[in-house]
């Protein structure tokens, strides 16, 4: 009797049980090292993200701080233009109010204004990062713009990852009519072109953040459906989920305790492709007009302003946000492969 008690209070000691999912695949995690410095930039991100949310930094990026297409601070300065304006007849017997009748007016409305002006800032001849075409920070600008493309590509992808997912786990779980009902659905929306779909949505729901991230979730979760029902058609016939019914597991159980967590590493990739994919089609939105508001900034709106500053030689607003826009979306995607690396039940045993 007392060896079989000495037993049980083996098996209920901590230290004697299983290690968790979560916890075994946050131990392989940390041994990625390029997953780990993904993950430190994709938390940079997101900090600076909240800061500019909570209007800590890039709160007045609407504030015509710097002289129209002000360069870099490591270009200088940009040298003065010469004055283009094309002088009037000059002369001693030349009357002005032949030329202009309101003439004999200017210097009476020069010393009204006088009266009302208020002191300016001065504006400077460089910025960090240079400035747009109206004297805007760039620096400013980019860091507002990636907490509205960021927001929209990770809302749209978590919306769309919880529909697809629940979805295709029904699908695959259930079968039969459920089934059925739901491939209905899905080949309902397959059958239109994506672009198409984004485009008659954006029509419909108008501009805004709010908009973009409901018309990017909605014509977005049909990939995730599609590779969570293959998934849970493969794993509801297995030993471990019949097994589990066996002993009495109801089919939420069966579903979201003992099959997603072996489905998460696929989900978790399939969530990185969609972060990425958002992003872009936020960009071309904004892009073409159909995304945020004119009185808000992204990475798409700031693109569509680089496009004619570029032909006058204006590079850095261009290349501001197309760098912010590359190392989020690299450091998001590695991090996304590393987490589905150390979630893949096929390398579990491996270790």
């Amino acid at each position: 009797m007392s060896a079989l008690l000495q037993s049980g209070a083996a098996i209920d000691d901590p230290q004697q049980r299983s290690e968790g999912v979560w916890h075994a695949a946050w131990r392989r995690y940390r041994r990625d090292r390029v997953g780990m410095v993904s993950l430190v930039v994709v938390v940079a991100f997101l900090l600076l993200i909240a800061a500019s949310a909570l209007g800590l930094v890039a709160s007045h990026w609407q504030d015509e701080v710097a002289v129209p297409d002000a360069p870099p601070t490591f270009m200088g300065p940009a040298p003065p233009q010469a004055d283009t304006a094309i002088a009037g007849p000059k002369g001693p017997d030349v009357d002005l109010s032949d030329i202009d009748p309101l003439a004999p007016k200017y210097k009476e409305w020069a010393e009204l204004a006088k009266k009302y002006q208020t002191v300016e800032r001065p504006k400077e001849l460089t910025r960090p990062f240079g400035a747009d075409r109206l004297g805007r920070d760039v620096l400013a600008k980019t860091i507002k713009g990636t907490q509205i493309s960021v927001f929209v590509g990770l809302m749209s992808a978590l919306v769309a990852t919880a529909i697809g997912t629940l979805l295709g786990a029904c699908a695959g779980f259930f079968g039969g009519k459920v089934g059925d009902g739901l491939e209905w659905v899905y080949n309902v929306f397959t059958s239109i072109p994506d672009i198409l779909l984004i485009f008659a949505f954006a029509a419909v729901a108008g501009r805004g953040v709010q908009s973009v991230v409901v018309i990017l979730a909605l014509t977005g979760w049909t990939g995730m459906y599609r590779q969570v029902r293959g998934e849970f058609l493969k794993h509801v016939s297995r030993e471990y989920v019949r097994a589990a019914e066996a002993i009495g597991a109801s089919r939420a159980s069966r579903i979201f305790r003992h099959i997603l967590p072996n489905v998460s590493h696929v989900i978790l990739v399939r969530l990185g492709l969609l972060v990425v994919g958002f992003i872009k089609s936020e960009v071309i939105l904004s892009y073409l007009g159909l995304g945020v508001r004119v009185d808000q900034v992204s990475w798409g709106t700031m693109l569509a302003e680089a496009q004619s500053e570029l032909i006058l030689g204006h590079w850095w607003q261009l290349v501001s946000a197309t760098a912010f826009m590359a190392v989020f979306v690299t450091a998001f995607s590695l991090m996304a492969d590393a987490a589905r690396d150390a979630l893949d039940p096929k390398l579990r045993g491996l270790e």
